[in-house]
């Protein structure tokens, strides 16, 4: 796993940025290791009946693709989700075999560690967020961190209530 406790002041800020995103991948990863099929799927928070493992990880999949693909490169959206069912990409998780969407995830992640490395920080996005603007490849970055960060927080509550896991 990435580690960042350890990180040289001489970094620049392209490395700054993906390390600091793949250790929030990494970490999400991590929570999941050992969980069974049956936890992977079950949903624990009766106000968030789609907050599963799986569905926590499918999301980061997706949400990567989006700000990635969507956003950034300006492709037609192709993910799961529609105007009536806005979190799909949560519910169908529970289809798949938890190993699988983590594959799905990793190798995603590796795609778009790709495009990082080949692309200046400050290239604007093709397509636009909600207010109309073009922000650039390092919003990205900052966002999905973020993004991923927020929901590792909910892959250790989950993790604790489903078999008493804790980690750093």
């Amino acid at each position: 796993m990435t580690r960042i406790d350890d990180t040289p002041p001489a970094w620049d800020e392209r490395t700054q940025l993906t390390t600091f995103l793949d250790y929030a991948r990494d970490t999400a990863r991590v929570k999941c290791d050992g969980v069974s099929e049956e936890h992977a799927r079950k949903a624990l928070l009766p106000g968030s009946p789609l907050m599963t493992m799986s569905g926590l990880i499918n999301h980061l999949r997706w949400v990567e693709y989006y700000w990635f693909q969507v956003v950034f490169l300006g492709e037609e959206d192709q993910g799961p989700w529609t105007d009536e069912d806005p979190d799909r990409e949560m519910r169908i998780a529970v289809e798949f075999p938890l190993a699988q969407v983590l594959d799905e995830y990793v190798a995603q992640s590796g795609r778009y560690r790709e495009l990082v490395a080949r692309t200046e920080l400050d290239a604007r996005s093709e397509g636009t967020v909600r207010d109309g603007l073009h922000v650039d490849l390092r919003w990205i970055l900052l966002h999905l961190t973020e993004e991923t960060a927020r929901h590792n927080g909910h892959l250790d509550i989950l993790r604790e209530m489903l078999d008493g896991t804790t980690g750093d």
